[in-house]
């Protein structure tokens, strides 16, 4: 897989059904590598051992419903009262973020209502914060420490 933009995270990988899974720390189980999920799992790592998330808040790749449409989210992580704190939208290397990137994570966020947000293709990363008052995005450096 290719070498993505993030610190060198330790793996858990396995053959299944001649396709390589990697361990998902959330899940709890193997999931097939695609360049979506190697970003994706990346991130996980990123929260957990960079900013030091707690795994019991975060959860990955669950359906929401948008116009009557399940969808699904690739990882929010959730404060102590139960609110959604972030929501994170991954994809793949070889995907250029763009406006659609952004206008996806908005729409999801309609629903969701993230304080945070980020988007990441493995290579860039965006944060931002929402300013729901005058409805933009403030953009950030980098994430904030997990506030509880």
């Amino acid at each position: 897989m290719q070498k993505l933009n993030f610190p060198s995270f330790m793996f858990r990988f396995k053959n299944s059904e001649n396709k390589v899974a990697i361990f998902d720390e959330i899940r709890k189980k193997f999931i097939i590598l695609t360049p979506e999920e190697w970003v994706r799992q990346h991130v996980v790592h990123y929260l957990l051992q960079d900013k030091r998330y707690p795994k019991s808040y975060i959860n990955v790749e669950k359906i929401i419903k948008i116009n009557n449409l399940n969808k699904r989210y690739d990882i929010v992580v959730y404060q102590p009262n139960g609110e959604v704190y972030l929501l994170i939208e991954c994809k793949a290397p070889e995907i250029t973020i763009n406006q659609q990137t952004f206008d996806q994570i908005a729409r999801y966020n309609l629903v969701l209502n993230a304080k945070y947000l980020m988007v990441s293709n493995g290579l860039n990363h965006y944060f931002c914060k929402m300013d729901f008052e005058n409805q933009k995005y403030i953009f950030l450096k980098e994430l904030p420490e997990f506030e509880k």
